[in-house]
């Protein structure tokens, strides 16, 4: 069979998460737009709004609970619009406040909801804020993280924290202070001990709130609380200990009062609004603290997007997330690639055999309980692009890197280090590794946009982070056509689309019973109809009476055996080595990892596989490197 075929009658194709009502995010599939390489209506080659809007119909016909959409908020685009310099307003890139509305209202007239980044870690250097900080204002540079210098004039950084995109967290000012930034320099931090700035984005909340949008994806949740004192971490490379190791400025305690304020003022507006933690912790159960019962509805699983293609690791994910989050109440979420991360067709190897492995682990983590976040042009199966020149590369963390000559200092600053022009190429060969990165996206505005500022400040030179090479994930998607722009609008688009992407796009997927496109918008179907999918608290109850094919019970494998129940009505069983299998009720999900096929007794009725798959009914022939779908 192939992924084409369903195996039994749906009775219903109602949502899980719809049912549910209110606690609709508990399973919901959310599919991420990153707005600027969606869809382009103006020809400028720079997706907006409008073409947001007119793609909607393609995010329902999928079968996604919820879009969230990506900064469309005025900004220089030093890092792709996480560099805020209107929280209340649309860059003219993306369109004006009626384009935002309108999305908004068609989005819930198809039944989508819409959720929307919010940047609270730091501004633009553009922000009045900050334009106040630096001229002088009394009490501005209070709402960031100002600092006197050390050494003899002041000439060196506070501290020896590094900057997420490489070198250190400093910029010195002319009249000698420092301020703080874990991304760029343009992205000056905020001081969230300062009550303006709690007061403001609880403003800023509300004026999106007012405006109907259903919540919002915090970008740095873990990062707004420094440590008191602002103290030294006593080694480099500070980038590669995200998510591992404990830092002073990310996943402090104190983030969570705000969190909690936050969740006091969603609830006050009803109708399920939510918000969602971009949060990297050294463990499961440091990330579950986001996601307490007063605090935050949803945290990115990280862990799983970083688990390589080995059962053993996906399965101790799996469980340790599971533990953590129903240990607090929460649904886990899962999700495989985002705007910040090599594809994961290239993460498994690329090729025929990457994609293979990318469908597989669709399934696997649709199947799964909780909620799963789709990114943009997963459903097609793209690719990384992995040789952009380097020219039209717009990563912030790519030019920062790359710089070549530096500038002294005096005790009052002087020039910045050059833009690095004609740096060498970076070695993009082989498929690139995964590096947590915090602020979101990255590209700056269109080639020759003239958008972003820098100020008249001194860096020293970089130390390792971020590797810049962001731009390959987010390359404007394939809508239809044989040639580039391949729909995405009426010109060209600001990052180069690759040639043959025309096979990937959506109109040539469309209707084709093989294709990615339409293995996802079946899952998505059945994972709406089938009872025992989505929805955490599935299967909690009793399994008693369902059966398998063969007669066995529900709880456990084809061999009777179980090992279990595991949180939300979820077992694992018994199975070959490279192959996993768990059921829920009424249904078993059978993931192949090994090159070759497995043979294994038969698990319940094929409703869905990412390859062709051989039974008799008794017993299953499992394609290499694949995942399936029971029902009995």
């Amino acid at each position: 069979m192939t992924h084409d075929s369903t195996a039994v009658q749906l009775a219903s194709s109602s949502s899980n998460a719809t049912a549910s009502g209110g606690g609709w995010w508990r399973d919901a599939v959310i599919y991420q737009v990153y707005v600027r390489s969606f869809a382009d209506s103006d020809g400028d080659g720079i997706g907006d709004l409008h073409g947001v809007r007119s793609r909607l119909p393609h995010l329902a016909r999928l079968g996604v609970d919820a879009v969230w959409l990506t900064p469309f908020y005025v900004s220089p685009q030093a890092d792709g619009g996480y560099d805020v310099a209107d929280y209340r307003a649309v860059d003219p890139l993306f369109g004006d406040l009626s384009d935002a509305d309108e999305l908004v209202r068609a989005a819930h007239a198809l039944g989508l909801r819409v959720i929307v980044d919010v940047v609270p870690n730091h501004t633009s250097e553009q922000h009045p804020w900050f334009r106040a900080a630096l001229a002088g204002e009394p009490g501005a540079r209070e709402r960031y993280h100002f600092r006197p210098g050390r050494g003899p004039a002041g000439e060196l950084p506070p501290n020896d924290w590094e900057s997420i995109f490489g070198g250190p967290a400093w910029t010195r000012v002319p009249d000698g202070d420092w301020y703080l930034h874990l991304f760029a320099p343009e992205q000056p931090d905020l001081d969230w001990d300062h009550p303006e700035v709690a007061a403001e984005f609880a403003s800023v909340l509300r004026f999106w709130l007012d405006l109907g949008i259903d919540g919002f994806r915090i970008d740095v949740a873990h990062g707004m609380v420094k440590a008191p004192g602002l103290p030294d971490i006593g080694r480099g490379a500070q980038a590669t200990l995200i998510g591992t190791e404990p830092l002073p400025f990310f996943d402090q305690d104190g983030v969570h009062e705000i969190h909690r304020s936050w969740r006091r003022l969603l609830d006050s507006y009803g109708g399920g609004r939510i918000g969602v933690a971009e949060a990297w912790a050294p463990t499961s159960e440091r990330l579950a603290l986001y996601v307490r019962p007063d605090e935050l509805h949803q945290a990115f699983n990280f862990r799983f997007l970083n688990c390589p293609w080995d059962p053993s690791a996906m399965r101790t994910v799996i469980d340790e997330s599971l533990a953590a989050t129903t240990a607090v109440g929460a649904p886990t979420t899962w999700v495989l690639s985002n705007h910040d991360v090599v594809r994961h067709v290239t993460r498994y190897g690329g090729g025929a055999r990457g994609l293979a492995r990318a469908r597989a682990a669709a399934l696997l983590m649709l199947a799964l309980p909780g909620s799963a976040y789709v990114y943009q042009g997963e459903e097609l199966g793209l690719p990384e692009v992995a040789d952009l020149p380097d020219r039209a590369r717009q990563d912030p963390a790519f030019r920062r890197g790359r710089r070549q000559q530096w500038a002294t200092a005096g005790p009052a600053g002087s020039e910045r280090e050059a833009d690095g022009a004609g740096s060498p190429a970076p070695d993009t060969s082989g498929p690139q590794t995964t590096t947590p990165t915090g602020s979101g996206s990255g590209p700056g505005g269109a080639p020759g946009s003239g958008r972003g500022s820098e100020p008249d400040v001194t860096t020293p030179p970089e130390a390792p982070g971020q590797d810049g090479l962001r731009d390959g994930c987010r390359v404007p998607l394939p809508w239809s056509g044989a040639q580039a722009p391949y729909g995405f609008g009426p010109a060209g688009s600001w990052l180069p689309q690759p040639a043959g992407w025309g096979d990937l796009s959506v109109a040539a997927q469309t209707g084709d019973p093989h294709s990615t496109l339409e293995l996802y918008r079946a899952a998505l179907e059945l994972r709406r109809a089938m009872p025992g999918l989505g929805a955490p608290e599935a299967g909690t109850g009793s399994e008693e009476g369902a059966a398998t094919e063969s007669g066995t019970e529900a709880g456990a494998g084809p061999d009777g055996s179980a090992e279990g129940p595991y949180p939300c009505g979820m077992r694992w069983h018994s199975a070959p080595e490279g192959v996993l299998l768990f059921t829920r009720p009424g249904f078993a999900c059978t993931l192949n990892s090994r090159p070759d096929p497995v043979e294994l007794p038969a698990p319940g009725r094929p409703v869905l596989s990412s390859a062709p798959v051989e039974t008799d009914g008794r017993t299953v022939r499992l394609p290499p490197e694949s995942c399936t779908w029971w029902s009995w």
